[in-house]
This record gives structure tokens, sequence and C-alpha cells, in this order.
């Protein structure tokens, strides 16, 4: 899909970066990171099995809504990057970051990348009256949003505007009881919420039907106005946020299939020995290992650049690297897992197929590698 190669939020190339001090930006997890991080993980260890997620694929979505109010009442995550001034919890991307990690690492078919990242992040911009009252019903879990624009949809396109025509693949709105669909108003753009029982949704097999995609139609003048004034901004940072952040879902995604990787070859015995110890597979391991870790750094880096300064220029650049990388690094991930597995990883009941499609799946979401590749040499002065 080719689109236009616009300036990103309308900024020239050559705009100097903010103060931050960007090589100063803390990548490590703290206590309460740490503390974030095992809550979510044992929380999925303890309801999201792999089976229950295979069995989305057999149109047994039963575990998705009582997964997602776990995590979005019980553990609070819905309202995570709502702001305190709408009753949110105030944190940013490097938190946030810290749950996409887990999820991937479990295939949640939850709906917290495009409520609580896309959704949340975009009304948050610039919230009219009703904008308000919807974020803090978001933020306390009792409603879910999600943004009507395909999938594929990069931060750095012209926001696609909801018409006559069908909207295909859009992510999360066969979980969400609210829809926040990007309109012309006059010379400018406006978001309105509109409830999900007035949509016709059309829900798609999806390569990865943890994150089950739908073609929606929507009267473009229902419901009310979220945002108001030109919302492209707004629309932009909520894509921007959800790019940085599904960086960090493949990182999970990443490093799940290469710990299950290792564990397996450091079992698995063939010829009298165990098939960890030949020397082919420790290379690939290592290649793999290497390429994980540089992901997770990329990732991290970007979700901090996000936080420190949503607006400026480095955040961008970060964006697009850690899109770029970590895509591709998911994908490799996978498929290794698949076939150092052997066998059985070509199985329905061994889960590596549902990392693979959702690498897959990532892969293609919210811009391709290529994409980004092409906005990060426009954003450094590489273009050909």
């Amino acid at each position: 899909m080719t689109q236009p190669l616009d300036r990103p939020l309308d900024r020239p190339v050559d705009e100097p970066v903010s103060s931050v001090a960007y090589d100063e930006l803390e990548l490590l997890d703290s206590d309460d990171d740490r503390d974030l991080r095992a809550a979510v993980a044992g929380f999925l260890g303890d309801r999201c099995p792999a089976s229950e997620v295979a069995a989305l694929y057999d149109g047994d979505r039963g575990m998705v809504e009582p997964l997602w109010r776990g995590l979005a009442t019980e553990l609070g995550l819905a309202g995570l990057l709502v702001p305190e001034q709408y009753a949110g919890a105030g944190a940013t991307a490097r938190e946030a970051a810290i749950v996409l990690e887990e999820l991937g690492r479990s295939v949640a078919p939850v709906p917290f990348l495009t409520s609580a990242v896309v959704a949340a992040t975009a009304l948050a911009h610039a919230p009219t009256d009703a904008g308000r009252e919807l974020l803090a019903e978001l933020a306390a879990g009792r409603r879910t949003a999600a943004l009507v624009v395909p999938l594929p949809t990069a931060f750095a396109w012209p926001v696609p505007l909801v018409g006559a025509a069908t909207v295909r693949s859009v992510a999360g709105v066969l979980e969400a009881d609210t829809l926040l669909v990007p309109v012309a108003a006059g010379t400018g753009i406006e978001v309105r919420a509109v409830a999900a029982s007035e949509a016709t949704l059309t829900p798609v097999v999806s390569l990865d039907m943890s994150r089950q995609l739908a073609d929606v139609v929507v009267d473009p003048a229902a419901g009310t106005v979220v945002v108001a004034g030109d919302a492209t901004s707004a629309i932009r940072a909520g894509l921007l946020a959800g790019t940085v952040l599904l960086a960090s879902e493949q990182v999970g995604v990443a490093q799940q299939c290469l710990a299950s990787t290792v564990g397996y070859l450091q079992e698995r015995r063939q010829f009298g020995r165990i098939v960890g110890g030949f020397q082919a597979l420790k290379h690939r391991l290592a290649d793999l290992y290497t390429a994980v870790e540089g992901a997770s750094a990329v990732a991290r880096y970007a979700a901090a650049a996000l936080a420190a300064d949503p607006g400026a220029v480095e955040a961008e650049i970060a964006a697009h690297t850690a899109a770029a990388w970590c895509s591709e690094v998911a994908v490799l991930a996978a498929e290794e897992a698949v076939q150092l597995h052997g066998g059985i990883g070509m199985t329905w009941e061994h889960p590596t197929h549902l990392f693979l499609k959702r690498a897959k799946a990532d892969q293609i979401a919210l811009g391709l590698p290529g994409h980004h590749r092409a906005r990060l040499g426009e954003l450094v002065g590489l273009t050909v």
C-alpha cells in the first residue's frame, strides 16, 4: 500500500530536537516497573492459557471479555495512559511498554493497544466536554473504544476519513462499545464517538484471530463530537503512541519465542545428545539472542523518548526505528521457533503458531517496515 510521504505532524525535517537529554533516558526497569511487570505476567499466567487463545481460531471468543475486564478493572490498566485530570493513572509510554511486552509474551487477545493506547491517547489530545466524560469512562474500564482507521494506517500518513464507504480491516472494534470516527468538518477534521451498536460490524477471518479485524460501516454524522477543531494532530498522536508500543509487543513475542526455543533445545535429545549442544544450533540461537536484545533496546528507547516529549522529532525518529526493526525481529524469532521445535512446532497443539501469526499480523500494522525506513531516511536526511 503506497501513501504520500507528507511531513509528520506538519513539522519540517530540519526542526531542532527538543532540549530533552536523550542520551540520559532511563531504559532499565525501576522497582515499580518490576512490580507492574510481575503483576501483569502473573495475571496472564493464570488467565490466558495458550489453549484458550488457540480456541479463538475455532470461533470461541469466550475468554476475551473476562480477560480484558480483569486487566482493565482489577489491574486498572484501561486508564494507564489517561491523564490524571481525566481520572486516569497518568502513566507514560514507559509503563505501557511493560504491559505490551507481557501481553506479547502471552499473545493476549485484549484491546489494550487499540483502546487504552491508540484511542485514549487520541482522545486525550484535545477533548471536548463529551470527550472528557468518555475518557473518564475509559479510565474506569466501564467503556472500551476503538479508532476507526484501517489497521495498516501509519501515523505519518494523511488521516483516513470515514465517509459512506466501508472502512476495512479495523482492529479493536469487535471488543469496543464506542467507536471514534474521524470525519470531515468544514475545512478540518473532528472525531465523533458513535456507539458500536449503531454501526455495522462485519468480522473478517484474520491471520491473527487473537486480534481479529472487522469491516465497519458507520454514519459519519452520527454520535457526539469528542475531539473538535482540526483533530489531525490528535489522531496522529494516537497512532504514534500505538506504533511505539506495538514495537514493545513485538519484543514480547520475540522474547517468548526465544525463551521457549532455548528451553525446548535444552531438553530435546537426538543421537544420544541434547540438541541444544550442537554447534550449528548454538550459532542460530546466539544470532537470534543478539537480534532480540537489540530490538528490546530499540523499543525501550522509543517508549522513553515518547514519554519524555511526544511532540519532539526524536520521538518520531525513535518510533520509525523501532517499528522497522522490531517487527522483523519478531517474525524472525517466531520462524526460528517453529523450525527449531522440529515436528512439534508444526502442530496445532503447540502454541508456537500463535506467536508466528501475531508477529506476521503485527508486521503490517500501523505501517510496513519499508514505510518506516523510508520515513526514517527522510527525517535524518538520507533521502535518495
